[in-house]
């Protein structure tokens, strides 16, 4: 099975739960395909929730959910270990991190210690308690999301931590046509109680390494490092993007390009993932701040400012 045929098996049975939200789905199956995670900024209700649940049913994964709170423990993420008095000895009880689709729902209003031990987790895919490490499910993602409108009590991500998240994407609120049709869908039973999986956790990882093998020209590539290095010298932004951003620009261009049916990325899809990829990772200087400017507007901007490759060719 190609990525494409993955690809858009996953995002027709998404869409099964998650309607009116093609591109929203097409960046999640994007993420995970280049073995990111996603951070969803968005109001209460707008079916963050239900995309990673679908997510996980559509690749036959498991699938677990953490409210994070102030009260939040690492152990609570990573698992803990218990002594069992029969055995004489420590058995380990995993934590929900141990799932192949983990939704961290709220986490900026866990505390950074507890932040810390989930990021970890998504950088090294691997936990450690007791000083013995277990390596986490495959394929492995996290979403996590954050309320833009509540900040009482929260403790907002740093930029460092931040940088750990392949993209960040909002869901918005639905048109009227498709709220009308959620309310007909739902109006019987939760349409993701009949979902079904349309790969194999195998299939999915199969995906995930064909993705590596699309082609990235030479101009591509440095088409990738100037829209990279222009977070850098721009004057409204106080730092810009680091290397890992280049990465992910790459793998989630990659990705869109197989998911495309393309054996190769075409600078078009590289414009269209750099505002996901680098909105997050930028921090604006005050003045640009005063003057209403925001990193999303920047991180659309400066792709556009960037001469494009004008022939793609398929030499390196």
């Amino acid at each position: 099975m190609t990525v494409k045929e993955s690809g858009w098996r996953l995002i027709e049975n998404i869409e099964k739960v998650i309607v009116g939200k093609r591109s929203a789905v097409r960046l999640s199956v994007v993420a995970f395909f280049s073995e990111g995670h996603i951070l969803v900024e968005d109001v209460p209700g707008v079916a963050k929730t239900m995309l990673a649940r679908s997510l996980a049913v559509s690749v036959g994964g498991a699938f677990k959910r953490i409210q994070c709170t102030p009260d939040l423990l690492p152990s609570d993420i990573t698992g803990v270990s218990v002594f069992n008095e029969k055995t004489g000895e420590f058995e380990f009880r995993p934590g929900p991190v141990m799932a192949n689709v983990v939704l961290a729902d709220e986490i900026n209003r866990a505390t950074p210690r507890t932040q810390s031990a989930l990021l970890e987790c998504m950088a090294e895919r691997q936990v450690t308690v007791d000083g013995a490490t277990r390596l986490l499910a495959s394929p492995f993602m996290v979403l996590a999301t954050q309320n833009p409108i509540e900040y009482e009590g929260t403790f907002p991500l740093p930029e460092a931590q931040l940088d750990r998240f392949l993209i960040k994407m909002t869901l918005g609120y639905p048109s009227a046509e498709d709220e009308s049709e959620i309310l007909r869908r739902f109006q019987t039973r939760h349409p993701v109680t009949a979902l079904q999986p349309v790969l194999t956790p195998e299939e999915a990882l199969q995906a995930q390494e064909a993705v590596k093998a699309v082609h990235v020209s030479e101009p591509v590539r440095n088409y990738i490092v100037a829209i990279v290095q222009g977070t850098r010298s721009h004057s409204e932004i106080s730092l810009g993007a680091s290397p890992r951003a280049s990465l992910a620009l790459l793998r989630c261009s990659q990705a869109l390009a197989a998911i495309e049916g393309m054996d190769y990325v075409l600078p078009d899809y590289v414009k269209m993932m750099a505002p996901h990829v680098l909105s997050h990772r930028l921090i604006l200087r005050p003045e640009a701040r005063l003057r209403g400017r925001t990193a999303s507007h920047l991180a659309s901007e400066i792709p556009e400012s960037v001469p494009a490759p004008v022939d793609e060719t398929r030499s390196a």
